[in-house]
């Protein structure tokens, strides 16, 4: 008995073991850069450092709130990032019902192939491919020339910027991240279909009845985190398809951060900005699991 559980801790040690390459980069590279975070109270300037710089404490964030175009902007973060949430998670989780009921296999593997490959392309090709389809002579304007529709300007128009940012990264991560759905409907029991059949359930009745049941802690768990990325509206898509002349609802806390901290080399100030952001998604993170205890009964940690 004693041998045997020396074996056992000896095994246990080395998954431990394992751990260390993760938790060194996990300190190397997200803990130790957070003192940079202390630049937000200062006015820093690059050639006298952190250490040489002048404290001013709340100024930037005063600031920050003061600012004609700081409501404009958090508004296009949370609608573009709601808009991604909502759509990408529903998307998912139909995409996922609808490959569940597939009984071929050789179709659901090549339609999964099929729409996972878009999550593997950089923004900056797919903002080059969105550029010419929506161009005013691309495709898409053509196809709505057929039905007499006048060309439009898309992703020069304010009108339609927020709806192809949202509808784009939905397209392009749904099939991905589907797949964490599918895995927790091969957990479900077949026999509960087969008894459900013999009751006379159609296959609506089986996915209402069953299916949505079955997977709904894994909805409420991927709905949890996702809200802690409720200020995050997608960097790179936006960055690599919008132009000053969208930025009033195209431009998002990312987009300022790079062209104010960045671009016009106002560290202090970016930095501020991304702090505030960092602060509300991890205040969003704890009030979404909070909530998914209460209501849900389930727990994260």
């Amino acid at each position: 008995m004693g041998s045997k559980y020396k074996k056992r801790s000896a095994t246990e040690r080395f998954y431990h073991l394992m751990l260390l390459p993760g938790m060194a980069f996990l300190f190397l590279f997200h803990i130790v850069p957070l003192a940079g975070v202390i630049i937000a109270f200062q006015n820093f300037k690059p050639v006298k450092g952190i250490f040489g710089s002048q404290f001013i404490g709340m100024d930037n964030f005063q600031r920050l709130f003061y600012l004609p175009d700081f409501w404009q902007i958090m508004e296009n973060t949370l609608l573009i990032a709601a808009g991604k949430i909502a759509l990408g998670m529903l998307m998912a989780v139909v995409f996922a019902v609808l490959l569940n009921e597939c009984r071929s296999t050789g179709l659901k593997r090549l339609v999964q192939t099929s729409v996972y490959l878009p999550h593997f392309l950089s923004w900056v090709i797919l903002a080059v491919m969105f550029s010419n389809l929506l161009s005013y002579g691309g495709v898409f304007n053509r196809f709505l020339g057929m039905f007499g529709v006048e060309p439009q300007m898309f992703l020069v128009s304010n009108r339609w910027f927020r709806s192809i940012v949202i509808l784009g990264d939905v397209w392009k991560e749904f099939g991905y991240n589907a797949v964490v759905y599918v895995a927790a409907m091969t957990s479900i029991d077949p026999g509960l279909y087969e008894a459900a059949k013999i009751d006379g359930a159609n296959r609506w009745d089986r996915i209402w009845h069953i299916t949505i049941p079955s997977i709904l802690p894994t909805i409420v768990l991927m709905m949890t985190l996702n809200m802690g990325q409720i200020m995050n509206a997608g960097f790179e898509e936006v960055f690599n398809l919008y132009s000053p002349l969208v930025y009033e609802t195209g431009d998002i806390i990312d987009t300022y951060v790079y062209r104010v901290g960045l671009t016009n080399m106002q560290y202090s100030f970016g930095t501020a900005v991304g702090l505030f952001k960092s602060v509300i998604s991890f205040i969003l993170l704890t009030v979404s699991y909070k909530l998914a205890d209460k209501f849900a009964g389930y727990r994260i940690f």
